[in-house]
């Protein structure tokens, strides 16, 4: 973390501001709108603490859904350019390593002051749109209010109970009536997605192997894979972003965005979806490229993840960038979406609580200042360059957990795709167990996406290397 420039533990004066904060933020009388008795939840993974967002629904008339997701004021206790929040701007975002997180703003706030924990009243910046049968949004609002988390939900427990009817989780059967509200939520997180897919938004799903740890040793690897509980609070917090954008735009403020550029790379992007006998148009097109990929997953399930990590390859990484007022976004290409925020998990990501900031002078909150454009400009880049780093801690990390996992298994052969071909070396990922490391040998002539047979030749633990030879 050093060596990227990040800092891996809060500065003096952060702690002594902490120390400084006696509780929860409390609103003054009448600042907020008292919603404490509708049926939110959270939903996140089974260890999170640090829960940034919750969400409900209601029937709205005329097969309209009323949507409203309550996100954490962070900004509410971490005040701007305090010694908190200065630690906040420089790592920009919580490092989740394979074995420690270092979060972004320390613990006693993240997991509790302002966090959205189960039966507690804390104050939120509350999201509200409605999405109409054929999942296309209307009506929006923003506003902050008090909510409660009814339940504290996991994304692998509520798949099972909507995917499979396995039983309700206890958290969710404790609390009449949240079983109809989720499926509700489900419902409408499905027909926003398909609204989004036929507007071009890309089906994509990349292997996220989480490590698994006892006792200190790696004994393994397990891959994340989407579900419905997570495609439901996915495609509700893309929506979220997307008003919140929007809300803010319409009020002649800047915005900072997320944006993912039409990819230059759309040549390696042509030539993997002929080798997979699809042929796509000269040009970028959004549609075309979700058609192949929808075509992809159908046909061979097993292997579309490794798919999905060469098309996100060649499209290019996401970046921050500051939108002027009455300016057009690049949008995001990935998501079909124009219109992009990063906004609902202020407690992980610095651009969510600057974002959060615009919000609340948007609101008229006492105290709240607009940021010059020329700040907002610099803080795009700056996380854009963090978040980078942050993604080479982790993947350092990772990789050094891989090697211990494969130390003992050198001169055994995998199947294996290749995720990356530069001047800097060649990349392929094993299918099983999922783990990419270099190839050093026989690599000519192999582009990404190809699906190749390589030996194991060396690991080292220390720099986190994996070595491949094609067999």
């Amino acid at each position: 973390m050093l060596a990227q420039g990040l800092e891996p533990t809060f500065p003096a004066a952060a702690l002594a501001e902490l120390d400084a904060i006696a509780g929860p933020a409390v609103p003054a009388s009448g600042s907020v709108r008292d919603m404490c008795d509708l049926l939110w939840a959270s939903i996140d993974d089974d260890e999170s603490r640090d829960l940034d967002q919750l969400t409900v629904a209601e029937e709205h008339g005329g097969g309209a859904v009323r949507v409203r997701v309550a996100i954490a004021d962070v900004d509410a206790l971490v005040r701007r350019d305090g010694a908190l929040d200065g630690h906040a701007r420089r790592n920009t975002t919580s490092v989740y390593t394979a074995v420690r997180v270092f979060p972004m703003l320390p613990e006693r706030l993240s997991t509790d002051l302002t966090s959205l924990a189960a039966h507690a009243d804390r104050i939120a910046i509350v999201v509200e749109f409605d999405v109409l049968p054929d999942g296309a949004p209307s009506a929006c609002d923003v506003y902050r209010a008090l909510v409660r988390n009814q339940a504290k939900l996991a994304y692998d427990g509520v798949a099972a109970w909507l995917e499979s009817g396995a039983p309700m989780p206890p958290a969710l059967a404790a609390v009449p009536a949240l079983d109809g509200n989720l499926r509700m939520q489900d419902r409408v997180a499905t027909a926003l997605r398909g609204r989004r897919h036929e507007e071009g938004a890309l089906e994509l799903e990349t292997i996220e192997p989480r490590t698994l740890v006892c006792d200190g040793r790696v004994i393994g690897l397990r891959q994340e894979r989407k579900n419905r509980a997570r495609l439901l609070i996915e495609d509700l917090m893309i929506a979220a972003n997307g008003v919140t954008a929007r809300f803010l735009s319409a009020r002649g403020l800047a915005t900072l965005r997320r944006v993912v550029r039409v990819p230059k790379r759309w040549d390696g992007i042509m030539r993997l979806a002929a080798d997979h006998g699809t042929r796509l148009p000269p040009t970028p097109d959004a549609r075309a490229l979700a058609a192949f990929l929808s075509a992809a997953r159908a046909a061979d399930p097993v292997r579309f993840p490794d798919l999905s990590l060469a098309v996100v390859k060649l499209l290019g990484p996401g970046e921050y960038v500051a939108l002027a007022p009455g300016a057009q976004s690049d949008g995001h290409f990935s998501l079909a979406a124009r219109d992009y925020a990063h906004s609902t998990a202020p407690n992980r990501r610095y651009p969510d609580l600057v974002t959060q900031r615009l919000l609340k002078h948007a609101l008229g909150v006492d105290g709240s200042a607009p940021y010059a454009f020329d700040e907002l400009t610099g803080i795009a880049a700056h996380c854009t360059a963090e978040e980078d780093a942050a993604s080479k801690v982790e993947r350092r990390v990772r990789k050094s957990a891989a090697a211990l996992l494969l130390a003992d298994r050198v001169g055994e052969t995998f199947d294996a795709i290749v995720t990356g071909v530069s001047d800097e070396g060649t990349w392929a990922r094993v299918l099983t167990p999922p783990v990419e490391g270099r190839v050093v040998r026989g690599y000519q002539g192999l582009d990404v996406g190809e699906r190749v047979r390589v030996r194991l030749v060396a690991t080292d633990v220390e720099r986190g290397f994996i070595d491949f030879a094609c067999a």
